[in-house]
């Protein structure tokens, strides 16, 4: 079956084209300039010896140039490499040649990394923006193709590098039937947006969530997103406001920092109607805390990059339980799985296995890690799970999260429930730490909230009141701030 993931914006550049697809800065962009930037893109790969099949990396950050190549990619029956804007030289050549991509699209505002890293990989640039060429601009004006390249629906459309938690980033191919459901069918029946939303992209478009959940998903429905290239409570507060969005994604980190913002009371988001988090988990007090600050209800999902990603969520039509991911989303089997793969009973932990149109084809080039993720028809996430009597599904913690103290599970997201309702901490990451009797022992990092105070002890004290014997943390550091990812994802790895 032919099926491009392009044609979503050809579609509404059909029945939208004069609408804006993109807002930034003083720059709105109608669907019509952004069919015919990526028309023009499409060309200009071609010129450059790109062919239906090829690879190309996409090193650009929130701004109009990324959804303009990322589409002129996919037109040109090629495949996209988002690459995190962050990564260093030797980090920006590994992931060129692992996934044997033909040209890197920089953005100068990283040029260093990406000129080198692309020189050592042996690939040309073109520049998102800037004196150097050759540029997008001089591609998006290139003659218009005249048709999509008509790529199968199980060619791969995006390849995801995962954080590369343990060992080397792999990148997850996802087919162009797996990201057109998501975006276009899954998203739309969690949240019935229409032509008429305005999603905020602070989120990195690099990222499976804010590609598929706001770009991919706005476009599919004719709505706009508003390009947020780096995130702050101030800057996110005011184009809420200004632009009258509907949709809000973000991570916890992202929420927590919007609800302590100073002043933040003064900003009217009174038509936002969607708020959704997810990849890491929602401490149940910012929950609470934001939705009495401002009437919309979080949702939490649940999703990984080889998942395209959505895989469950708190929908709008079903009792909604805070502190779970939700249910499985339209299509998706879930289960909770133990060392057998044999789904376990409710209520008792166990992986979480997925499996349905959204999983990916595989890692590139990684058959034993593949095979080793997707055994017996299951995906199997890494994640420990329950599943309750009503079919709803909560993360305990990632399975490599765990800690054993003593020969009893302790699962970090339980214990940094307890710590976030403390009221002098602000951020809270639990991590196991090598102990010489008990194999591990539980330890707390925390950043305490803005003029509060609070002694190792006291925490400790608190902690003991609230938790099993096992579970409480013994140790208990203090720091100012919490080492994040790009998507505000707090990095237990450098913690540890």
């Amino acid at each position: 079956m032919s099926l491009n993931l392009g044609t979503i914006l050809q579609a509404s550049a059909v029945d939208y084209g004069d609408r804006p697809a993109i807002r930034f800065a003083e720059q709105t962009i109608t669907y019509r300039e952004l069919d015919r930037a990526a028309r023009g893109i499409a060309t200009g790969l071609r010129d450059l010896g790109v062919r239906a099949g090829d690879h190309v990396a996409v090193m650009v950050p929130n701004v109009p140039q990324f959804s303009m190549v990322y589409f002129g990619i996919l037109y040109a029956g090629a495949a996209v490499v988002p690459i995190n804007v962050l990564l260093t030289t030797e980090e920006v050549t590994y992931h060129i040649r692992d996934s044997e991509s033909k040209l890197l699209v920089g953005h100068p505002m990283f040029g260093a990394p990406a000129k080198k890293g692309a020189a050592d990989a042996g690939v040309p640039v073109v520049w998102a923006d800037g004196p150097e060429g050759p540029s997008v601009a001089e591609l998006a004006a290139k003659p218009p193709i005249d048709v999509l390249h008509p790529t199968s629906a199980d060619d791969t459309a995006v390849i995801l590098y995962t954080s590369g938690t343990t060992g080397k980033p792999k990148g997850a191919e996802l087919s162009h039937s797996n990201l057109f459901v998501n975006c276009a069918f899954v998203v739309p029946r969690l949240m019935p947006i229409n032509e008429e939303d305005v999603a905020l992209a602070t989120l990195p478009l690099f990222h499976s969530f804010g590609q598929t959940v706001i770009q991919n998903a706005s476009i599919a429905t004719g709505g706009s997103y508003v390009l947020l290239p780096r995130f702050t409570p101030a800057d996110a507060l005011k184009l809420m406001q200004a632009h009258r969005v509907t949709l809000f994604a973000g991570v916890p980190t992202m929420y927590f920092a919007l609800l302590h913002h100073e002043g933040a009371e003064q900003y009217d988001l009174s038509r936002l109607k969607y708020a959704v988090t997810g990849g890491a988990a929602m401490p149940v007090e910012v929950m609470r805390a934001f939705e009495e600050r401002w009437p919309v209800q979080i949702l939490e999902g649940y999703g990984l990059s080889e998942t395209s990603p959505v895989a469950s969520f708190n929908v709008m039509h079903r009792p909604r339980k805070p502190g779970s991911i939700g249910y499985p989303v339209w299509g998706i089997e879930m289960a909770i799985l133990d060392d057998n793969d044999r789904p376990v009973p409710d209520g008792q932990p166990g992986e979480i296995g997925i499996r349905g149109h959204n999983i990916m084809k595989g890692y590139f080039r990684r058959e034993e890690a593949t095979a080793e993720t997707m055994r017996n028809g299951w995906f199997h996430s890494g994640d420990i799970g329950v599943r309750d009597a009503d079919g709803a599904y909560a993360i305990v913690d990632r399975k490599k999260d765990m800690i054993i103290r003593g020969g009893f599970n302790v699962y970090p997201r339980e214990v940094e429930e307890v710590l976030y309702a403390h009221p002098a901490v602000a951020e809270a990451a639990v991590i196991g730490v090598p102990h010489e009797s008990h194999g591990e022992e539980v330890k707390a990092v925390i950043a305490l909230a803005p003029g509060q105070r609070a002694t190792p002890e006291e925490i400790i004290a608190y902690s003991r009141e609230h938790l099993a014997a096992y579970k409480y943390p013994r140790i208990v550091e203090f720091i100012d701030a919490l080492p994040k990812g790009p998507t505000g994802k707090i990095l237990k790895r450098e913690l540890r």
